[in-house]
């Protein structure tokens, strides 16, 4: 029987996948990285999506980028986008890493100053189960260090491999019980990736993380104050 749509589109995207894959870098690329106290290291970014509970195609897409190490506001992008890609397991990226990527493309092309020099990404990265994950494709696309940090311990599919080698559960606030999962995305060892998302935490969700999900969340309620403005879906 011939394939239905949905299993070429899988198979497409199975192939962009492998092909981003054998370009990824999971060590240390930038001087600032190996330097005490990541000295060098001026900006750093966060980027999300927030939806409207019930609907699952318009979203904000959110890109934050903050001071470091003080994590003061530099800059924001909120724009609302207008999700095409369906949803299938293990291939989130391809439904927003466009979007994310425009972002990071309209601040390069507009205040190049500012770009940041690694991204915090609402998502996993090489801990995932097809071991490439949306910051692994947002960091592979836009040439920038990028860091996985996930709130929930999710595995789909069975077990993730080389568990111990991607990912590392961090207690990141003394406020807070729950640990989040730190992963490599693309340009920075997990080792840096972890002490890095330490250092941005205030509280649980390292804090470019956090403002692109408030901020984010903020501009939907402004603009649609009657509805339910829900997280990621």
């Amino acid at each position: 029987m011939p394939d239905t749509p949905a299993e070429d589109l899988v198979k497409q995207w199975e192939s962009v996948q492998a092909r981003l894959r054998q370009q990824l870098v999971e060590e240390d690329t930038e001087d600032w990285q190996t330097r005490p106290g990541f000295l060098g290291l001026q900006r750093v970014g966060g980027v999300d999506l927030s939806f409207i509970k019930g609907d699952d195609v318009n979203a904000c897409a959110q890109l934050v980028v903050l001071s470091y190490p003080g994590l003061e506001m530099l800059y924001e992008d909120s724009q609302m986008v207008t999700l095409t890609a369906p949803y299938i397991a293990g291939f989130l990226a391809f439904r927003e890493t466009p979007f994310l990527l425009e972002a990071l493309q309209r601040l390069q092309r507009d205040q190049p100053a500012l770009l940041p020099q690694v991204v915090f990404v609402d998502g996993n990265g090489l801990f995932h189960y097809r071991e490439f994950g949306l910051a692994c494709h947002l960091g592979v696309l836009s040439g920038l260090p990028c860091v996985g940090v996930a709130k929930n311990l999710l595995q789909v599919q069975g077990v993730y491999k080389n568990e111990e080698h991607q990912s590392q559960a961090l207690r990141s606030s003394d406020r807070s019980s729950k640990p989040v999962y730190v992963s490599v995305g693309h340009k920075i060892s997990l080792d840096t990736a972890v002490r890095l998302t330490h250092s941005c935490c205030r509280y649980r969700v390292p804090e470019p993380i956090r403002q692109a999900d408030c901020r984010s969340r903020e501009y939907l309620r402004v603009r649609f104050p009657a509805a339910d403005i829900g997280s990621k879906q």
